[in-house]
């Protein structure tokens, strides 16, 4: 059994797999970076200081033991308030966007890279004879 599993691991497959998921991890951080610490703000600013991350609609009741602002979503979240958190939907939306558009570009790149140059163009030259020699097969013979 080790030995099925050891050669089903080093399958090449599986360890692009392997790489692929790493890298996905670490690229997801630089996502959420870019769309926490840059487009957003830019998106705050531009909407007059609308921050979307902490946009919600409560669901259910506030615990009377609840202390702390109504206007704090992870506070109320972590009290157990049923949310609607539709500002990180945006958010999380917009680094779904971002991460399809970056895979797109990169398999639209690797396409290009894997396509078979095309074909060069036959010199005139060349292109007349193959023309002579294909009415030369067409006359009859004498």
């Amino acid at each position: 059994m080790f030995n099925e599993f050891r050669t089903f691991i080093m399958r090449g497959n599986v360890l692009d797999l392997a790489v692929a998921v790493i890298i996905g991890a670490a690229f997801s951080k630089i996502v959420a970076s870019l769309t926490d610490d840059i487009i957003m703000p830019l998106i705050a600013k531009a909407t007059g200081g609308v921050d979307f991350s902490s946009k919600f609609v409560p669901l259910g009741a506030v615990p009377s033991s609840y202390t702390g602002s109504l206007a704090d979503y992870a506070a109320l979240k972590k009290a157990g308030v049923a949310l609607l958190g539709y500002g990180q939907f945006v958010t999380v939306t917009i680094n779904f966007v971002i991460v399809a558009f970056v895979i797109f570009m990169l398999v639209r790149a690797a396409n290009r890279m894997m396509k078979p140059p095309a074909a060069a163009a036959t010199p005139a030259d060349v292109v007349l004879l193959e023309e002579i020699r294909d009415l030369l097969k067409q006359r009859p013979l004498v």
